[in-house]
């Protein structure tokens, strides 16, 4: 009987599993349609104790992990969950996938899959995304890591979503372990005041709109 229950057991762990690789590879499949392009986007900031504009950019990534990007102003973007996500997806060896149930996001039933890094020493801790499978799209994802905490972001889509592509993304930050740009740091301390205890333990967002998407054009 126990050995019964072993076998079940592990045929249950493996079939979780074929399912979780299964998504996670349609989810590369349509990343790799991209080999590259350029995008304007507006990046808006809502930092606890920092006070700083909207910022416009112009961005350009190259497969398979080149990524540049230029703004007319100081632009606050969370080093992992913007690219990072994409790059560790594609390295197969670094993690491992878990199905972990279905959760409706944006009204939409999605898988939950959580990817286990192989490496316990790296920055990344673990990892989680929601996919909506019929369209093999990551609806949201988060990410935790050693050194800025945990980053949850949302994707919405729109002409692009046939490449993975989102029309805005929105990052939701944990403002006491975020790294915040040297350049920032000296507004931060002129805008300290009385109230500063009560902010601390706030979260932040970082909202993006992408327009005039030129795709695989270069």
């Amino acid at each position: 009987m126990m050995l019964r229950l072993l076998i079940l057991l592990c045929v249950s762990n493996m079939v979780l599993g074929q399912d979780a690789n299964k998504t996670v590879a349609s989810v590369i499949s349509q990343m790799n349609r991209v080999k590259n392009y350029t995008v304007d986007a507006r990046i808006k900031s809502d930092i606890p104790l920092i006070k700083i504009l909207p910022v416009k950019a112009k961005i350009e990534f190259k497969q398979p992990d080149e990524i540049k990007m230029k703004t007319q102003g100081i632009a606050i973007l969370p080093k992992k969950g913007f690219t990072d996500l994409a790059i560790m997806l594609k390295n197969k060896s670094s993690y491992t996938a878990i199905f972990t149930g279905y959760e409706v996001v944006q009204k939409i039933k999605t898988e939950s899959i959580t990817l286990l890094p192989s490496n316990d020493a790296g920055e990344i801790v673990l990892a989680k995304i929601w996919v909506d499978t019929d369209k093999a799209l990551i609806l949201k994802s988060q990410i935790t890591t050693r050194t800025n905490g945990t980053v949850v972001a949302d994707y919405l889509y729109g002409k692009q979503k046939e490449f993975g592509l989102p029309d805005e993304l929105t990052f939701s930050v944990d403002v006491k372990k975020f790294k915040i740009p040297k350049g920032v740091v000296i507004d931060i301390n002129r805008t300290k005041t009385a109230e500063e205890p009560k902010n601390q333990g706030k979260m932040g967002t970082i909202h993006i709109q992408f327009s005039n998407y030129s795709i695989n054009s270069l």
